[in-house]
């Protein structure tokens, strides 16, 4: 069996997937199996798919969508590795990634995973410096010390450091816990990563740029961000923290994303639904809870319409 299971889950993505393969074939450390599960693309990936001859390679191909943490899911329990990690078909790991982080699980089984810091490259594969120091420091990498993280939760949670794709874990400590939610589009990282705090697991930082994250300028549309909003409200909603610090934020992150799915729900049309959500989420922002229900008496063919201009008005 390989000591690695790297799992690309993809959809539509031909034009990049072949850089993320790639990224894996040219690891220093070569004990591994690539797993690329598809989620019914309907472009030419199953054609670049079919190219390859390495027998490390397994493809899965949905013949029709299932949606992202399923499709995740699949390539997971195809998985045969002692150690997982699952990154997304539009970035790359360094040809270090594996070796590095695999030295640390094999000499310390006590720890349950292991996460790197990451570069930020453009469309082109070009590093951007700046903008990955900005990263760093943004999800408070620039500041996190190597070693077993002591205080996971409200690293996970609060600062978010660690990133899916630049984590290598045990899998048995991901079976044990179900690894993804089935059914999710979004948030199912963050919430994999706070079940991890709080089952006790361990993990461990290497603050090292062993992965290539890769930026995309698209915008955040209505019929994008509801099904966002009611992921993360999910999340949100499936804990509590037994530390008040931790407990507080999490109601605040809570409250703010009721107020702005409701917002958006308005807007689109689905009055009373979002109407209950704004109430339920008025204290983040008793102004703008009050707007938008100002806003849910006009028709909704001229509520996009009053919104945007909301928007621009308060920048």
């Amino acid at each position: 069996m390989p000591k690695v299971s790297v799992c690309i889950p993809t959809f539509n993505r031909v034009n990049l997937l072949p850089f993320a393969i790639e990224s894996v074939l040219q690891q220093t450390y070569q004990d591994f199996e690539l797993i690329v599960c598809d989620d019914g693309s309907q472009d030419e990936t199953a054609k670049l798919m079919s190219q390859y001859t390495d027998s490390r390679i397994k493809y899965i191909r949905h013949q029709q969508n299932i949606g992202k943490s399923n499709n995740m899911r699949s390539g997971f329990d195809a998985a045969t590795g002692e150690y997982f990690i699952k990154f997304d078909d539009d970035d790359r790991l360094t040809s270090d990634f594996l070796s590095r982080t695999t030295a640390i699980l094999d000499k310390n089984p006590n720890i349950d995973f292991v996460g790197t810091d990451h570069w930020v490259i453009d469309i082109n594969n070009i590093r951007d410096d700046t903008k990955t120091q900005e990263n760093s420091r943004r999800w408070g990498r620039a500041n996190l010390p190597e070693g077993v993280v002591d205080n996971l939760q409200e690293v996970v949670f609060v600062n978010q450091s660690f990133q899916i794709g630049a984590t290598l874990f045990r899998r048995s400590t991901l079976q044990e816990l179900g690894f993804m939610q089935p059914n999710w589009q979004n948030c199912e990282d963050n919430d994999l990563f706070v079940r991890l705090a709080l089952a006790g697991k361990k993990g461990y930082y290497l603050p090292e740029l062993l992965m290539e994250y890769r930026f995309h300028a698209q915008q955040q549309g209505i019929d994008r961000a509801i099904p966002y909003l009611s992921d993360k409200l999910r999340y949100l909603e499936s804990y509590q923290f037994e530390f008040e610090k931790l407990e507080k934020i999490r109601q605040q992150r809570l409250t703010e994303t009721q107020l702005l799915l409701g917002l958006r729900l308005i807007e689109k049309g689905e009055t009373q639904k979002g109407r209950k959500l704004v109430l339920a989420g008025k204290s983040f922002s008793p102004a703008k809870a009050w707007t938008g229900l100002g806003l849910s008496l006009l028709p909704v063919r001229l509520r996009s319409l009053v919104f945007d201009l909301v928007r621009r008005v308060k920048g």
